[in-house]
């Protein structure tokens, strides 16, 4: 069985320089600001009924929780070499436009690793199940998609990087 915690985290490099960023936002501007917090409720006094002071040590948890994710992630990133990207067919990393070929829509996808997938910038993981439908077909193929409601059919109109 795979061990899901030593799985390579795959990234373009835009991906590797937003999760750098969101990074360094959390160890110098959001740390900062969940101790100043902490400090200001225990000035209060008594903090065992201190909501302040509760809900500030609570973000303090998620944000380490969150900076020790991500120097876990950029650990184990793999950067997608543009180059690598081949045109011919999906891989990760390809812009792929398909035809929804029942509702007659053209969308352009960005095939990304889980860690950057953005559905509303189209960014869709490999993983995910159009993202991995999509995987190794070329242009002009039909890719049939089993989602909860059905079966979603999309024809590969273009790739690129």
């Amino acid at each position: 069985m795979e061990d899901k915690n030593n799985k390579e985290v795959l990234l373009t490099y835009e991906g590797l320089q937003k999760l750098e960023k969101e990074l360094e936002e959390y160890k110098t501007v959001r740390r900062k600001e969940v101790a100043e917090r902490i400090k200001q409720a225990l000035a209060f006094g008594d903090i065992s009924e201190n909501s302040e002071y509760d809900e500030a040590k609570n973000e303090q948890a998620f944000i380490e929780g969150r900076i020790a994710t991500l120097e876990n992630m950029l650990r184990k990133a793999k950067v997608i070499d543009e180059e690598d990207i081949a045109t011919d067919i999906v891989s990760i990393g390809s812009k792929v436009t398909v035809k929804d070929l029942e509702f007659d829509d053209e969308v352009e996808y960005t095939i990304v690793g889980s860690a950057e997938a953005d559905p509303l910038e189209l960014k869709i993981s490999n993983e995910s199940p159009v993202g991995k439908a999509l995987i190794g077909h070329k242009v002009g193929e039909i890719v049939e998609v089993v989602v909860p409601d059905g079966v979603l059919q999309y024809k590969i109109l273009d790739i690129k990087k």
